[in-house]
């Protein structure tokens, strides 16, 4: 287990589709855990593998308390919905009001390839849905209104991260020979 860098607003892995796991091996489940253990040292209630330059289908939470981790998810999300304050660890000290389903049921496996089924709401929700959109090269500043947008980006044009040369490790997971 090894804390990895987490990739800024700007890189574009994280605006690249991740592809789905095939292997469910010692990679994958080393990937997991270094997932998780950024995540925690961040801290943040999530983390997907996109945002430490891996392209796959993978990602952690960290929500009341729990851990948990999904691989090649898929969702099914209420048509309640909740609004309410997000931030993400690849866009620092940003938080805007973003709008999500209340609650969703995440199909998956977890890093054995075991199939699992997460059923979660309000913060859950809001991590599992945000986790996955990295996951398709979305980031929650692309689901705010027109205003909430400009505001978000005038912020991260006069933050003192944007635009600074970053010193990134490379990863040492699979990439599936995608570069990402």
């Amino acid at each position: 287990m090894a804390i990895q860098p987490i990739r800024l607003f700007g890189d574009p892995v994280l605006r690249s589709a991740a592809v789905p796991v095939t292997d469910f091996d010692k990679e994958l489940r080393t990937l997991v855990a270094d997932l998780t253990e950024t995540m925690l040292d961040a801290p943040g209630a999530g983390l997907a593998a996109p945002q430490i330059g891996v392209g796959l289908r993978v990602f952690t939470w960290y929500v009341d308390g729990q851990t948990g981790h999904l691989v090649n998810p898929s969702l099914r999300l209420s048509e309640d919905l909740q609004d309410g304050p997000e931030g993400c660890l690849s866009l620092p000290e940003l938080s805007y009001d973003c709008k999500r389903a209340l609650s969703v049921v995440a199909h998956g496996f977890d890093m054995h390839g075991e199939p699992v089924t997460i059923e979660g709401s309000a913060l859950l929700a809001r991590a599992i849905q945000h986790e996955t959109d990295h996951l398709d090269g979305v980031l929650f500043i692309d689901r705010l209104d027109r205003e909430a947008r400009r505001a978000a980006m005038k912020q991260i044009r006069e933050s003192d991260w944007f635009g600074a040369a970053t010193t990134v490790k490379v990863s040492p997971h699979r990439t599936n020979g995608l570069g990402l």
